[in-house]
């Protein structure tokens, strides 16, 4: 059996360093990804974020087969960090009462439930905004909120596929690949995350929110990037080129005699260091291969040179010298040997934090870092309906009383029942 990787306990953050978010409450709704990847940003970041999941099963990412510690799936321990859980069946009146509540002391509301979920049960924009004008809302959805596709279910390779993002990715011999991680959904997540951000600074200035949508489907297109504008330029379906933009010669994957690695030598000058001073070589510097456009010309033949000069040497030997003559050159690693390495440590990226069921869970560390308001101390994603008794009594002022009525009446269901009555 595999041994489960030693982690450093975290260092805690600085003793009363200010939060970026201190004071917002954010009332979440979301599940799977790309919704809680959006409120777990604003989460380490001092928000008060309340997650409402169904009691019957919850997230769905809590049964991702993935990896589990004590029951507590990688994917749903890794997207819901620094939140407050509570349980609520929304198909009770009495649960929506609660809901609404909730949303009436917020200052923003995330959801990416399917087209017409939230209006059924009276908590669409339209419902709760006149009763809090300030409140900034966030759909997250796969074709957006209005149009003939608001009612389409769609997912993250959905989109890719459809979009033409996955058409980009991939070897020119081979099919369409869609990325390994959920690369749409996490940029949604980190999208929506931008907007609810920009509605806030909005509200600062304007004294209202507002309603603002994330569409995985935009988010996949725009994606396309530089390659979806080539095409509007010059009409040209751009194709796959495997690990090398544009099929660069001097851009990608090579293999040393025991290992490979990744060059990115996308430039002259950078490419002109790479075959004189790395590969000392001065004769691949000029005539057809003097230029980026000639390289592209004559690709075929480059790459077949450069292949069979790195397989003379050793991985670390190609890596010593192209490092001392400052050209971008990196191992490619699998995710055990990443986890593993001199940046990863260096740069304090892992860590274990405490779990109520698990004892100690694995933590990645946000990538945002900022100087004055850091990330908080991270607390472990939440077990179902954690947190809702302390919810509606220090949020909403409920007495036990009043939580054991709504207990008996099922509004918590039967999982958080123990916990609430």
């Amino acid at each position: 059996m595999t041994a489960r990787p030693q982690l450093p306990d975290r260092a805690p953050r600085e003793k009363g360093a200010p939060t970026a978010l201190d004071g917002l409450l954010v009332i979440d709704f979301t599940r799977v990804v790309a919704g809680p990847a959006c409120t777990q940003t604003l989460a380490d970041f001092g928000a008060e974020v309340i997650k409402i999941e169904n009691p019957d099963g919850g997230d769905d990412t809590r049964h991702y087969e993935h990896a589990d510690l004590a029951g507590e799936s990688a994917a749903f321990v890794s997207l819901n960090r620094n939140k407050r859980g509570i349980a609520l069946d929304l198909t009770k009146p009495a649960a929506c009462d609660v809901a609404r509540e909730l949303i009436a002391r917020a200052d923003v509301v995330v959801e990416n439930f399917s087209s017409g979920v939230m209006k059924k049960y009276g908590l669409d924009y339209a419902s709760v905004a006149p009763g809090n004008p300030r409140l900034v809302y966030c759909s997250i959805s796969a074709y957006g909120r209005k149009g003939p596709f608001a009612s389409r279910p769609g997912f993250d390779p959905i989109t890719q596929a459809e979009s033409g993002f996955m058409s980009l990715n991939g070897f020119p011999d081979g099919p369409p690949v869609r990325t390994g991680p959920p690369a749409v959904d996490m940029l949604t997540g980190m999208s929506a995350c931008n907007a609810i951000l920009l509605a806030l600074f909005a509200r600062d200035r304007l004294g209202r929110g507002q309603h603002v949508e994330v569409a995985l489907f935009d988010i996949a297109l725009a994606m396309t990037q530089f390659y979806g504008m080539a095409y509007l330029m010059t009409g040209v379906n751009p194709s796959r080129q495997g690990n090398s933009p544009n099929g660069s010669p001097s851009v990608g994957v090579y293999h040393a005699s025991d290992a490979p690695f990744y060059i990115a030598c996308a430039n002259d000058r950078l490419y002109r260091r790479l075959v004189i001073e790395v590969l000392g070589r001065p004769d691949l510097a000029s005539g057809e291969f003097g230029d980026r456009r000639s390289r592209t010309a004559n690709k075929e033949k480059l790459r077949a040179i450069l292949t069979g000069i790195f397989a003379q040497d050793l991985r670390e030997n190609w890596v010593a010298k192209m490092k001392a003559a400052n050209i971008p050159v990196g191992y490619l690693r699998t995710v055990e040997e990443a986890f593993n390495s001199p940046e990863v440590r260096e740069r304090h990226r892992l860590s274990q934090i405490p779990h109520p069921a698990a004892g100690t869970v694995p933590n990645i560390e946000s990538p945002l870092n900022l100087g004055l308001t850091p990330v908080i101390d991270p607390v472990a994603a939440p077990l179902l309906g954690q947190h809702t008794r302390e919810v509606l009594r220090e949020t909403l002022g409920y007495d036990d009383a009043r939580i054991a009525a709504l207990a008996d009446a099922g509004v918590f269901g039967m999982v958080a029942t123990a916990g609430v009555s």
